[in-house]
């Protein structure tokens, strides 16, 4: 019988009461069994705190933060990942619903293939479309000039290869899965997209389209390889 490795879910929400219960319940119900979900709420103003610790009251393998202050998603998951317990993290937005099958399909693609991590295709809710559409076949450090292939809500890292690079850039306060992704791919970690759609990914809101000009100005620093003049 093969023993499965922790593998620990790192989520970040601000006041998503609307999407938080059906994000957590895709987790809960996954068939990779050995995972722990490490949420942190970042001071939201709605119900999205009630709502996650009632999920930590019922399910022993979920545990629940809270920040004084809003501070960000970066900030948010190097707390999360300095606690996390598993060999691999995971990552999910608090508005997207993975696949029951994600993390274990996941977790057998990194070890077939010897990956350091992972990310997979998605379907756009409300949209018809699974993405990214782009050439899986192009040389990465080619495309990571242009664009951020990787879906950040579907990620699987091994936890020693974040650790390695430093976990995210605290200075990009934006587009810091990118710049994790475009060091990753520098360094010459081993990294590759699971061409499956395993993953529900929800417009609406997101912070990629609502806050587009902040998002290029950082993603414009990584492409650039420098640093961001102005960090929050």
């Amino acid at each position: 019988m093969t023993i499965e490795e922790k593998v620990s879910v790192l989520l970040s929400v601000y006041n998503s009461e609307n999407t938080i219960g059906k994000s957590i319940e895709s987790l809960v119900s996954q068939s990779y069994k050995n995972i722990e979900i490490l949420i942190m709420d970042d001071n939201s103003s709605d119900l999205s705190f009630k709502i996650c610790k009632d999920y930590e009251s019922n399910y022993e393998n979920i545990q629940v933060f809270k920040n004084e202050k809003n501070v960000g998603l970066t900030k948010n998951l190097n707390f999360l990942i300095n606690i996390s317990k598993g060999r691999y993290l995971a990552r999910q937005d608090a508005d997207d619903i993975s696949d029951v099958t994600r993390i274990e399909k996941q977790i057998h693609f990194m070890k077939l293939y010897n990956l350091d991590a992972c990310t997979t295709r998605a379907f756009v809710v409300k949209q018809n479309k699974i993405t990214p559409n782009i050439s899986m076949y192009l040389p990465k450090k080619l495309i990571m000039k242009l664009k951020n292939p990787f879906i950040h809500g579907t990620l699987v890292i091994k936890k020693s290869s974040i650790i390695q690079v430093g976990n995210y850039n605290e200075k990009f306060y934006y587009s810091q899965d990118y710049k994790l992704m475009n060091d990753l791919i520098a360094k010459n970690f081993k990294v590759k997209i699971l061409k499956a759609p395993l993953y529900h990914l929800n417009m609406e809101g997101n912070i990629s389209v609502e806050k587009k000009d902040e998002q290029e100005y950082y993603a414009n620093c990584v492409r650039k390889n420098i640093e961001p003049r102005f960090v929050k």
